[in-house]
């Protein structure tokens, strides 16, 4: 699938690189406690700049999605989802991706889904694929 890649800063290497490690990492306050993103040099709830990437589990649901049926270019495959996902560590703390390893019809509200990563040059792109069963429960 071809993809644009996003420009790294000092905010959002973190972010974009820790995938080399397996880890995802988002934008945490220690003023108040609060996860946030995107990453941003300051925190949008509370205005510390006491900020810094932290790693999560890379564990959430589904919040809402949507199955792109259109083929915008030829190297995009189709039909793709394209999902909100709410991590585990705190309520709100969602962001855009794809959902991946199942069909898209498979993909439902509330579906539990683990990061994975996709790498392009010196970027890993957080995808999520669902959470086995077994390891759900």
């Amino acid at each position: 699938m071809a993809r644009k890649l996003p420009a790294l800063t000092p905010d959002n290497t973190a972010f974009w690189q820790g995938g080399a490690q397996g880890t995802l990492h988002m934008h945490r306050c220690t003023a108040c406690t609060r996860f946030f993103h995107p990453p941003a040099p300051a925190c949008p709830r509370c205005g510390s700049a006491d900020v810094g990437p932290r790693a999560v589990s890379g564990r959430g649901k589904v919040a809402t999605y949507t199955v792109n049926q259109q083929v915008w270019t030829p190297d995009l495959a189709d039909p793709y989802v394209v999902a909100i996902v709410e991590l585990a560590e705190q309520p709100g703390l969602r962001f855009v991706s794809n959902v991946i390893g199942c069909a898209p019809a498979q993909v439902h509200i509330g579906m539990p889904v683990q990061v994975c990563f996709e790498q392009h040059d010196d970027v890993w792109l957080p995808l999520f694929q669902p959470v086995a069963q077994e390891a759900a429960a």
